[in-house]
């Protein structure tokens, strides 16, 4: 904890009951929330920076994209438009925001929309035709004036929300009571061989409800990196040198899994959701070799020729019960919204 945070722990009360009672005005019906006759599902979490809801909204696309007419509704963080949009595959980053393009350019088939105010963006998704059968909101859990009919809350292995506090001290958004409202919680970016005591002892602190599910997921990294028109894999660049940018909440992870390897490397770290300037993305052109993040790449790759910039695939691996944690989500989908 820096200094300034510990300078400004006696503000903690006051955001605590801010943040409580705006919580309370909408569960005792003083604030109104938006229900619907279909299937929403809102990923989010407790903590500010990175818990990784990208790849989950992917894996739930990938899940429920088969079965049902599917959108996505995100903010578009940091974009510099307004209001409700369709994003396209040939939008930008800067219009759209570098998460929403990088699901739409990966799943071309989805429906991928933006906008800050949700209500507006959902009756804008449901006015299209065809219209979306369900819709899945991205980091949409403090997004109180609607109500989702699941919530999957996602909390860090290594930043448990049990063990924090709120803002501005602490990482959380709203108090751990907010946990109260997921339908399930995910442990994320779990050590592969994560011990079922281990497991154990997390589920006793989390202290979940008896009709909440916990589950335990781990970062699974593609073998190859990629670009727009060809992959190399991991294993031939084992004696090539390259320069790993992210701007991400925490690479700490990516960092450790290269080092894993035995890869060289220099590592060049941006801010979440980084803005790259002139002067950096000149810096950046000088280097032969680049690897980056999906989410960065989206950022990165109208600025920096093809032949240097590549990216590294993630996707969300369940240590456990995916099964489970699939049949949920399939049962809510399937239900009676008249």
């Amino acid at each position: 904890m820096n200094l300034l945070r510990k300078i400004l722990l006696p503000i903690v009360p006051f955001y605590y009951f801010v943040t409580w009672l705006r919580n309370k005005m909408y569960d005792v019906g003083i604030k109104k929330s938006n229900t619907y006759r279909f299937p929403i599902i809102a990923v989010g979490n407790l903590s500010v920076g990175g818990t990784g809801k990208s790849p989950m909204i992917e894996y739930l696309i990938r899940l429920l994209n088969e079965k049902k007419r599917l959108a996505t509704l995100s903010r578009g963080y940091k974009r510099n438009t307004k209001g409700f949009r369709v994003v396209t595959t040939s939008a930008t980053a800067k219009a759209v925001g570098d998460e929403p393009l990088q699901f739409k350019k990966k799943f071309t088939d989805v429906i991928v929309a933006v906008d800050a105010d949700r209500r507006n963006g959902i009756a804008n998704l449901r006015s299209l035709n065809p219209r979306p059968e369900v819709i899945l909101l991205d980091d949409a859990y403090q997004h109180r004036k609607v109500k989702a009919g699941f919530y999957i809350l996602l909390t860090a292995y290594y930043n448990l929300y049990c063990d924090d506090i709120v803002l501005p001290t602490g990482n959380l958004r709203e108090s751990r009571k907010g946990a109260n409202r997921a339908n399930i919680i995910v442990v994320t970016k779990c050590p592969e061989n994560l011990s079922l005591k281990k497991r154990e002892e997390i589920a006793s602190k989390l202290a979940l409800k008896p009709d909440q599910f916990l589950f335990f997921t781990s970062i699974a990294y593609g073998k190859d990196v990629v670009n727009m028109s060809e992959t190399k894999s991991i294993h031939s660049i084992k004696n090539q040198p390259f320069t790993l940018v992210t701007g991400i909440a925490n690479p700490m992870p990516l960092i450790d899994y290269y080092t894993s390897l035995g890869l060289e490397f220099k590592h060049i770290n941006f801010p979440d959701h980084h803005s790259f300037t002139d002067k950096e993305l000149d810096e950046l052109r000088t280097h032969e070799f680049i690897i980056t993040t999906e989410k960065d790449y989206v950022r990165l790759s109208s600025h920096i020729s093809e032949d240097k910039l590549w990216y590294q695939p993630i996707e969300v691996s369940f240590i456990q019960d995916a099964n489970v944690f699939d049949d949920k989500l399939l049962e809510y989908i399937k239900r009676d919204f008249s």
